[in-house]
């Protein structure tokens, strides 16, 4: 209510020192000077034609604004040359006037509202350069002669500079958009390039009819097709139909005064600023007709919130149900937007915290969330370096539930600087860097900054981040190589225990199948040696007794030689079998599977022949040497 009453104060001192009673002339000068007084009052006398007059201003404080023409300025002049379709107009300045004090003395010599006005210096658009409040000594012209051109972006003006698309000449791809407004019974062309998204075209029929995007009831889009769809994407001709019915009470009264008529062509492109429009519903509302209330928006945020996750949701709900298209924001408290920014895990992870900062109850707010924010170009930087965490401080008891936060979160500095802000100061985005473990202001940036502006402080801000966070990533690498060599000393180590452990294993193991073969095997001996000396035993006993002397049958002498040279005899009788004689040989330790029994003459191995002949067949008497020949 504040805000209001000093610009009807601001409205009725104007009013008051030029004499100018329309109220729509009064209004359309201090708006195009940010409610600059002084700023506003020497446009107004120089389109009067005034300019060598110097007066005084004086305010509801009785302080005293001394306000001169150019004339009386000891300062250098500019002399611009400005070319407009086929008129060539010459106006002088001096270089401490402004930007918007330039357009406005074009608007009096050419009729072109200022808000239509598009002018460039060399094909670079100056609305992109500067802002209105610019200091023309500040633009940096390199003489005090300056050619221009002037394009009128609207209506009659356009016409002439855009072609319409046709089937024919469509050599660029853009898509031309027949929209039939149900509304006013006609229809409405726009040219659209393929990269533009349906949320985006909405916005820019937003800008051109002032009907908000939720609104608007379209018909004709394919069915597949939803807000995030491109032109290129979806199956239709570069000539499309569609239906456009525009709801809400307002609707139909915003859109005829900025509306062309049948027939022309507006071609939108998204990296043009040649057209801009200002959503005054700010403004408008101090001059309603009483009785009437206007058709408000709800706050982004509803008086008296108590939990800040609460409000943070209903800001991003709000926030797209009135400007549709914007970043992504953070929906989460403060404290948990602070975490997921700062706390990554790896440094490559981490973003910058963005705070964006809303007031309804500033005239920049909505300009600022259509226009800046709305920007494909600022939304994709703002998604992919930043955490975007959103705020309305419309309400003071939000205000204040939002320092408590930020204070406890981050740092009490910058809660006292947005304590102390003015609301023409909002909105802002605060940059908030965390370094050495301390939450500290990185930058702030106010909402009177045109597009170019904005993504230049927000570049410059993460790519110092991102310098930082490289010096951090070096960091964090090195880290994680001298973690990683340590780690692999540690498993170098423990393979090497392991393998020590698995060859004393193996070891162990060969040992105790060595003992076990060991075993085995003195096993197998002792049975053979048992066998064989139960052999021997056997083959003892079954040995007939010795003949004696006085023996009637005739006697043979047998003399074993053993490997060692010694000698083994026994008396036998000539029918004695040669088993006998094997038996023997056996009894004493010889057995014939081991031992060969050799017979000298002739030589033969007895152990091969048919043990049941006799000696005497085999020719074994009177006496005989056998040699035992181990095998």
């Amino acid at each position: 209510m504040e805000e209001v009453l000093n610009k009807e104060e601001i409205l009725a001192n104007f009013q008051q020192i030029t004499a100018i009673e329309d109220i729509g002339i009064a209004l359309s000068h201090l708006e195009s000077t940010g409610w600059d007084l002084e700023t506003a009052v020497r446009i107004a006398i120089l389109m009067d034609g005034n300019e060598n007059e110097s007066i005084s201003i004086v305010d509801n404080d009785q302080s005293v604004i001394e306000v001169a023409g150019p004339s009386t300025s000891t300062q250098s002049e500019l002399t611009f040359n400005i070319r407009f379709k086929k008129d060539l107009i010459t106006i002088k300045l001096s270089e401490l006037q402004t930007v918007g004090e330039l357009k406005q003395l074009i608007m009096k010599k050419t009729s072109v509202p200022v808000c239509r006005q598009n002018l460039k210096m060399n094909n670079i658009p100056i609305r992109s350069m500067q802002s209105d409040s610019t200091k023309l000594k500040a633009l940096n012209f390199n003489s005090n002669d300056i050619n221009l051109e002037l394009t009128d972006i609207s209506n009659d003006g356009i016409a002439a500079d855009i072609i319409p698309i046709s089937p024919t000449s469509n050599s660029n791809g853009n898509y031309q958009l027949r929209i039939y407004l149900t509304n006013e019974n006609r229809y409405l062309n726009l040219n659209f390039a393929p990269s533009k998204t349906l949320l985006e075209i909405k916005n820019d029929v937003f800008a051109v009819l002032k009907t908000p995007v939720r609104f608007q009831v379209w018909e004709g889009w394919p069915s597949n097709a939803t807000n995030d769809s491109k032109l290129s994407d979806l199956d239709i001709d570069h000539i499309h139909c569609l239906q456009l019915t525009c709801t809400g009470s307002d609707s139909a009264s915003a859109s005829s005064s900025s509306i062309r008529t049948i027939g022309e062509t507006l071609e939108i492109d998204s990296d043009s600023d040649s057209i801009e429009f200002e959503d005054a519903t700010a403004d408008e509302d101090m001059f309603t007709e009483e009785g009437v209330q206007p058709n408000r928006l709800k706050h982004l945020i509803e008086d008296g919130i108590e939990d800040t996750v609460l409000g943070s949701l209903q800001f991003v709900s709000n926030y797209r149900e009135r400007y549709g298209v914007g970043p992504t924001f953070f929906e989460g408290s403060l404290e948990d937007a602070l975490k997921t920014a700062y706390t990554a895990k790896s440094a490559k992870d981490r973003k910058l915290l963005a705070i964006y900062l809303h007031h309804d109850n500033s005239v920049l707010s909505n300009v600022f969330c259509g226009q800046l924010l709305g920007n494909e170009n600022i939304i994709k930087l703002l998604n992919e370096n930043y955490i975007l965490f959103g705020w309305d401080l419309t309400f003071e008891s939000n205000k204040n539930l939002f320092l408590s936060s930020l204070t406890a979160s981050a740092t009490d500095s910058a809660s006292l600087q947005i304590r102390n802000m003015a609301i023409n100061q909002f909105p802002i985005i605060l940059i908030i860097r965390k370094f050495r473990g301390m939450c500290e202001i990185a930058d702030i940036i106010h909402g009177n900054i045109n597009r170019d502006e904005l993504y230049i402080h927000l570049m410059m801000n993460s790519d110092a981040f991102n310098e930082q966070m490289k010096i951090d990533i070096r960091e964090e690498n090195e880290r994680a190589a001298r973690e990683s060599l340590l780690l692999e000393q540690q498993q170098a180590y423990q393979e090497s225990l392991l393998a020590d452990r698995a060859k004393e294993e193996e070891r162990l193991r060969l040992e105790k199948m060595m003992e076990n073969e060991r075993q085995k095997q003195e096993s197998e001996l002792a049975d053979k040696l048992a066998k064989k000396e139960a052999d021997r035993r056997d083959a003892e006993n079954s040995l007939p007794p010795e003949p004696t002397n006085d023996c009637t049958q005739q006697i043979t002498k047998i003399r074993f030689r053993k490997p060692t040279g010694d000698f083994i005899e026994r008396k036998f009788t000539v029918d004695t079998q040669l088993k006998v004689l094997l038996n023997f040989s056996k009894a004493n330790g010889f057995s014939p599977e081991d031992f060969k029994i050799i017979s000298s003459f002739p030589r033969r191995d007895l152990t091969t022949i048919d043990s049941a002949n006799t000696l005497k067949q085999l020719n074994l008497y009177p006496q005989e040497t056998l040699i035992l020949e181990e095998r």
